[in-house]
């Protein structure tokens, strides 16, 4: 029984925190873009050909609920770019 509560408990921790970060913020190979990502609706027609391969290129938007979003892409072999980072600012209230 002493090895079967911690057990259960980091089991629900584990489950917890995997269904309540969002999906679409952090650093990973499997983002999906959203609206103001430079390959939202696909990748773009122009091709990066003087820019090395694996070359970083970061993009910086402001969602549709105001938010600035810093993103990074990475020029893929094939001149593609594949987002690999996401971060949302969030505005804090100030005591103003």
């Amino acid at each position: 029984m002493k090895i079967a509560l911690p057990a259960i408990c980091l089991g629900f921790l584990l489950a917890a925190c995997g269904s309540t970060a969002p999906p679409s913020i952090g650093y990973s190979r499997n983002l999906e873009p959203i609206p103001g990502s430079i390959t939202y609706g696909g990748q773009p027609r122009t091709k990066l050909t003087k820019a090395p391969v694996g070359s970083i290129v970061p993009h910086r938007f402001r969602d549709k609920f105001g938010r600035q979003v810093s993103e990074t892409y990475v020029i893929e072999p094939d001149r593609s770019l594949q987002l690999i980072s996401r971060r949302i600012d969030y505005d804090l209230p100030s005591d103003r």
